[in-house]
């Protein structure tokens, strides 16, 4: 709880790590994570630091990672998460990961560059087949014996010249045969006809089996073209024509044993290529099943080399550049355990000087650190969003926490006081409704609530749930105040507690506090049967603050005059003081003779500050104690217009934020008739006016009440209450004590395999 309640304390340190040992010693601290580091070479280029060789050197293997992570997912495999932490790799270790990772990238290029040629062969020997075959059955097609010839019909596709008419002209008939995309083939065929028109006869046929595109990698269905021509001119027209189109384009024999020759040495080859491809896709499965064992904990161990080496980075050496000196934020119950890992580093380095923590003073504010659990960090991270607490400051988180679990506890209790009430007023106003009984756990009758029964209930409800609205804020802002009294006890601002606590609370209950008293005042005096004669607390209040009575309003006790106008003058009196208080003071401190700075005492420091240096710290920094000669002008403006800003924000605070508070009255009022509304017209309706069918018609009618139940009154409703108190507790709460302006410490820690 003590670390909940307020920031661990946190101090700043230097630690020495031998050259030999600093590697080891960063890695013992990265697996424990227990120091924030701080960059001594802040002006220094990332490429100019000493370790960025090793730094690239990581990246690079990073980039052989990288490829063979993609190699996997090619073949459809991912690489699990490691099932171990290891622990960063020495330098002898780091060097084998890089060889092994290099030696298997270099493995999977060749295999996956033969597989792939393999592949390219064996796609061109089947569509090579496939053309000859279809050649085979256009060309070698013989005609039916003792068929007449069959008249031949005119068109623009004919050749010009009947070829009967020059068959004594004895041309040769060549071929041009290959594939070509379906998607071309209209283009091509057109275009083929208009250059080549009457000089060729084209055929197109769809290859018996889809295969690969190696353009796309999609599995596409080919088109067989089997082009026969006469003429060398037009069968360069038609080659050029094909290597537009992007066809492949086959050596086709021209005569029939040529082609029967041909196609049965096509079969040998696949034969060939088929073995010899699925001994090469054997050979890439096992190595991809290197990669995949050892990939996840080389990831793994590499990422945390160049942590390490960027950490080394932010160090600075000696004079003696044998040793590097690094500046950490710590928690202190933690000096221990960091003194213990430098020694077990320094041990399994083989280092014969051992490395060692020192704590120096600082005047810069420490990060804020507050340990949590699976249940308080949910807390937090809401505190957090508001902003991180200041070192060492109150945190909030704790009196969520209670807040929470205190109206849980009181619960029982409030109900059976309500019920009490309830049965008080009920007797006084001689009310003749039908009381409903129910025995409790201990067998006593309990009164059920029946006010809800009245008609003049919603009046009820509107003026109590606004005043306990109001009675709850001035309480919880009461509560915020209270706990800033923590804050200027631990930070020994003693003079706080006096200056700016003491005029808060009084301006606070003078006024506010006061209100809280007329409104249980009023609640115990009046009863039900008297309350037509009541006196309003509205008009009583105003005429506090205008010093005035009001005749017609009776007084709620003897001498309430006197008092209200009492109240309103403390109140007045501690604005001022609440004002200039602390500047004063602070001015005071500041305008003491020094001589005790002839004496060789320090100088007082303003709040908040320590003496100190760090390693980057400048001469002029330490002689002038971190202060220019006109900071102590500054520092007094600086906390007078602080002061000024905050006795506004509070003094008008208190009339806006109680004011805020109603909305808690409106939630209420809004809920309660929300769920009025779905019980009068959805679930009553089920047990009015039916017969014996109501049982079945419950149904539907219950199952929309749950819906309209869950969706509205607990998600919509649920998620709007939430954000309504979030907003109480970060502004009407927080600000009376919680400043929220620190930064979280962020300890050097090896992160999680999040390698993508």
């Amino acid at each position: 709880m003590g670390s909940l309640f307020r920031s661990e304390e946190v101090c700043l340190a230097q630690l020495f790590l031998q050259s030999a040992s600093a590697y080891s010693c960063i890695s013992e601290l990265g697996e424990r994570g227990l120091l924030e580091f701080r960059d001594l070479n802040p002006k220094v280029s990332p490429f100019q630091r000493r370790f960025v060789g090793e730094v690239r050197r990581c990246e690079e293997m990073e980039k052989t990672f990288t490829f063979l992570q993609q190699e996997l997912r090619a073949a459809g495999r991912m690489p699990g998460p490691c099932p171990e932490s290891p622990r960063a790799p020495v330098a002898r270790e780091a060097l084998r990961v890089q060889e092994q990772s290099e030696q298997l990238a270099q493995e999977l290029r060749e295999v996956t560059r033969s597989r792939a040629s393999l592949r390219g062969r064996l796609r061109d020997v089947r569509q090579y087949l496939h053309v000859l075959r279809e050649g085979q059955r256009f060309t070698s097609l013989p005609a039916p014996p003792g068929s007449p010839p069959r008249p031949r019909a005119l068109s623009e596709r004919e050749p010009i010249l009947d070829p009967s008419l020059h068959q004594h002209l004895e041309r040769k008939i060549n071929f041009v045969a290959g594939v070509i995309h379906p998607w071309r083939v209209t283009a091509f065929e057109r275009l083929l006809w208009r250059a080549c028109r009457g000089y060729l006869v084209a055929s197109f046929v769809e290859m018996p089996e889809p295969m690969e595109d190696p353009a796309t990698g999609e599995s596409i269905t080919w088109v067989i073209f089997l082009i026969s021509y006469w003429g060398e001119q037009i069968g360069q027209k038609i080659r050029k024509i094909s290597d537009c189109f992007h066809c492949q384009v086959y050596l086709y024999p021209e005569s029939e044993a040529s082609r029967t020759d041909t196609i049965t040495g096509l079969h040998g080859q696949i034969q060939e290529l088929s073995v010899t491809l699925e001994e090469t896709e054997k050979y890439l499965a096992e190595v991809l099943d290197k990669v995949a064992q050892a990939l996840p904990t080389w990831r793994v161990q590499v990422q945390k080399m160049k942590a390490i080496y960027l950490v080394l980075n932010q160090c600075s050496f000696d004079v003696t550049q044998k040793c590097l000196i690094a500046e950490v934020w710590c928690p202190v119950q933690d000096l221990t355990q960091v003194q213990d890992a430098l020694r077990q580093a320094s041990y399994q380095s083989g280092s014969s000087v051992e490395c060692f923590v020192q704590r120096v003073p600082t005047s810069e504010s420490p990060p804020t650190l507050i340990r949590t659990n699976k249940f308080t960090a949910g807390f937090q991270s809401i505190v957090d969003a508001y902003g991180v607490a200041s070192y060492q400051e109150v945190n909030p988180d704790l009196a969520d926490i209670l807040r929470g679990a205190l109206p849980h506890l009181a619960h029982g209790r409030l109900l059976h006081l309500h019920r009490l009430h309830l049965q008080r007023v009920l007797q006084q106003s001689h009310c003749h409704l039908p009381l409903w009984l129910e025995r409790g756990h201990h067998g006593q009758p309990l009164l059920l609530e029946i006010w809800s029964l009245a008609t003049n209930h919603l009046n009820f409800l509107n003026s109590f749930k606004m005043k306990m609205s109001v009675v709850l804020g001035i309480v919880h802002m009461g509560f915020g105040v209270v706990l800033g009294v923590f804050n200027h006890v631990h930070f020994k601002q003693h003079h706080r507690l006096v200056l700016e606590f003491l005029p808060e609370i009084i301006f606070l209950l003078a006024l506010f506090g006061y209100l809280v008293f007329l409104i249980f005042y009023k609640w115990i005096k009046f009863s039900a049967a008297d309350s037509l004669v009541a006196p309003s607390i509205l008009i009583h209040f105003i005429d506090m603050f205008l010093f005035t009575s009001n005749a017609e309003n009776l007084p709620l006790y003897p001498g309430q005059v006197p008092v209200q106008t009492v109240l309103v003058l403390l109140a007045l009196a501690s604005v001022p003081v609440l004002l200039l208080g602390t500047p004063l003071y602070q001015w005071c401190r500041r305008r003491a003779p020094r001589m005790s700075l002839a004496m060789g005492e320090q100088e007082p420091l303003l709040e908040g500050q320590e003496a100190g240096n760090s390693v980057n710290a400048t001469k002029e920094d330490v002689e002038s104690g971190g202060h220019s000669p006109d900071d102590k002008h500054l520092d007094f403006a600086e906390i007078f217009m602080h002061q000024a800003i905050h006795t506004i924000e509070y003094c008008l605070g208190c009339v806006s934020n109680t004011a805020s508070y109603l909305r808690l009255w409106a939630l209420s009022l809004a809920h309660a008739q929300l769920s009025e509304v779905l019980w009068t017209m959805v679930m009553r309706n089920g047990f009015v006016g039916l017969s014996y069918v109501g049982g079945v018609v419950l149904v539907p009618v219950f199952a929309a009440f749950a819906v309209l139940t869950v969706a509205i009154l607990l998600v919509m409703e649920g998620l709007s209450a939430f954000l309504h108190a979030l907003r109480l507790h970060w502004v009407e709460f927080q600000n009376k004590f919680y400043v929220g302006a620190g930064y979280k410490l962020c300890p050097f820690a090896f992160a999680p395999d999040t390698w993508e």
